[in-house]
């Protein structure tokens, strides 16, 4: 009769055992799955941790990209994954991200669009809903702050001048760079967005702010009006 049941870690080779397999050879011969698996470090009497990564990852077709937009429920559909464990993965993305954007201790000086999206792209593909921000630059066009001005449902995120410049004024910004997101992934400009963009423009310019550029993130692309001459 065939054995149908499932390995456990502590009886793989050694060499094979996630957390061995970084001390002995780093991070970089980890698989997606062997990194889950550490983070779940316990599986159940049926399972081990390293199954319950592959059944995470399988949970949708876009595998480790669908974790990074994933919510507690999400997760505890997987039988094994309990309220601890979801915690733990969920907590590992969010740190992953806010590493991968958090603006370094010196000012950052923006030279290019393309710096610009390098902060937000990795952050907001993955955004479910359209969030809009914007950041503030001293004369030196260094990053004074990053402010959230407004979160919006799929379709349209709802952005006022009042909110866009309010902040502004008060940390005596010499300029600002508008960026938001497109959930559907796909960067390019709707008429809306042309149009909020003009009346944003149109605004700074009778308080004596200027917009330098707005960008578009999508799914690991982003669109510059200034690049594309719409600004």
């Amino acid at each position: 009769m065939l054995n149908t049941r499932n390995t456990l870690i502590k009886e793989l080779p050694e060499d094979e055992r996630p957390r061995e397999k970084l001390l002995k050879y780093g991070v970089d011969s980890l698989s997606n799955s062997e990194l889950l698996a550490i983070l779940i470090r316990t599986g159940t009497k049926e399972v081990s941790a390293l199954d319950l990564s592959h059944r995470l990852l399988a949970l949708d077709h876009e595998g480790i990209s669908f974790l990074a937009g994933s919510s507690l429920e999400d997760l505890r559909c997987i039988r094994g994954i309990g309220d601890a464990k979801a915690c733990q993965i969920i907590a590992a993305i969010e740190l992953g991200k806010r590493i991968a954007t958090k603006p370094k201790s010196k000012k950052i000086n923006i030279a290019s669009p393309a710096e610009v999206a390098g902060l937000f792209l990795e952050e907001m593909r993955y955004y479910k809903k359209e969030f809009f921000k914007v950041l503030l630059l001293n004369t030196k066009n260094e990053i004074i702050v990053i402010e959230d001005v407004s979160v919006g449902n799929l379709n349209s995120a709802i952005v006022h001048p009042r909110e866009v410049f309010s902040m502004a004024v008060r940390k005596s910004a010499s300029s600002v760079i508008l960026v938001h997101n497109h959930p559907s992934g796909n960067p390019e400009p709707s008429r809306e967005d042309v149009a909020l963009t003009k009346r944003l423009v149109s605004a700074g310019e009778i308080i004596g702010i200027e917009v330098l550029d707005h960008l578009i993130i999508g799914d690991g692309v982003f669109i510059s009006f200034k690049e594309k001459s719409i600004l």
